[in-house]
């Protein structure tokens, strides 16, 4: 099952022992929580996944936190919505360095026009060659909504 070389996971396996050396219950709590997500798909798969496949499953795990706070915010259990924070930050030293709002707008200026995009039917065109770029490193969500913008929605 160890087809493609992920050094990604192999940094996360190594941060869960240091972790476990340190006594950080947190930061190993969540680094195990990664771990697991990760063998999850592997088991479900059949097969060992890439650092892009790790990266997008950090993405999702980070979107899930971020939609847990707003819901703890709203019923008013801060502790918990902190928990989650203290995970998100955790789970964002793996992913690549986030790109400023004036990159995600150049990027997306520049595949609207070379995909002629040129309506909200384009949505998918513009999103598919946008998200391997952006993967790991913009909020799609966001993302989606400013093409949504652009696009005349």
């Amino acid at each position: 099952m160890d087809a493609p070389d992920s050094s990604l996971k192999q940094r996360i396996t190594d941060d869960m022992k240091s972790a476990m050396r340190a006594g950080e219950k947190e930061r190993l709590g969540t680094i195990r929580l990664i771990l697991a997500a990760i063998k999850q798909v592997e088991v479900d798969t059949r097969k060992a996944l890439d650092d892009t496949s790790i990266l997008a499953i950090l993405d999702k795990m980070v979107k899930q936190r971020r939609e847990s706070i707003a819901q703890y915010e709203k019923a008013g259990r801060d502790e918990l919505a902190a928990k989650e924070q203290a995970e998100i930050e955790i789970i964002q030293a793996y992913l690549p360095e986030q790109l400023s709002d004036d990159e995600i707008d150049a990027l997306i200026a520049a595949t609207i026009n070379e995909t002629g995009a040129g309506s909200l039917r384009d949505m998918g065109k513009v999103m598919g060659k946008l998200k391997p770029k952006l993967q790991g490193r913009a909020d799609m969500g966001a993302v989606s909504a400013k093409i949504k913008q652009r696009l005349g929605a």
